[in-house]
């Protein structure tokens, strides 16, 4: 039955839930096949169609298990509060304002989030987690390589106690550098 004609349920509202599944599947790079696939049937293609076009409505706990299949927070599958302010974090990239050690220039580097996970280390867990929170800031779920511009570089340095040298000598140690 399509969402309009669902009780109590804004049809608008469902084909922006349905947008925002499809982004961040998209972003993921996985087909509606390869969910299915990956969910072990669960999400059927067809279904999961029907979700991103806002023709069905999905419930709450499928919602949970979506997200957990994509690695995301569930409220990132969501469209944003059209009340929430900009600055309550969603979307709100951080400026790189930052300069680079060497150059007095903004930077960037890429950090590879696959090898985070495999990384030890008593900062490990202070990293994956700051990562996450500009992934979710950026809405960027493609979850293999993220890139940090120099103002978070400073951040994560001032977090660990370092100066940006330090850190960026120790996420070389640690392998999390890409290209």
């Amino acid at each position: 039955m399509p969402s309009s004609q669902i009780e109590g349920v804004d049809p608008e509202y469902a084909v922006a839930v349905g947008a925002r599944l499809r982004t961040v599947r998209r972003q993921k790079r996985l087909s509606l096949q390869a969910v299915e696939k990956a969910s072990r049937l669960e999400f059927k293609a067809s279904v999961l169609g029907a979700y991103e076009r806002g023709e069905r409505t999905i419930s709450v706990p499928r919602l949970q298990r979506l997200a957990r299949l994509y690695r995301v927070p569930v409220d990132q599958l969501l469209p944003p509060d059209a009340a929430e302010p900009p600055s309550a974090g969603r979307g709100v990239a951080f400026h790189s304002n930052g300069d680079n050690p060497d150059t007095g220039k903004p930077f960037k580097i890429a950090v590879d989030l696959l090898r985070l996970s495999e990384v030890q280390g008593p900062e490990r867990e202070l990293l994956r987690r700051f990562l996450a929170s500009v992934q979710v800031q950026r809405q960027d779920f493609n979850g293999e390589v993220l890139t940090i511009r120099s103002e978070d570089l400073r951040v994560m340095a001032s977090m660990l106690g370092q100066n940006l040298a330090t850190l960026l000598k120790r996420l070389e140690e640690l392998g999390l550098l890409r290209g």
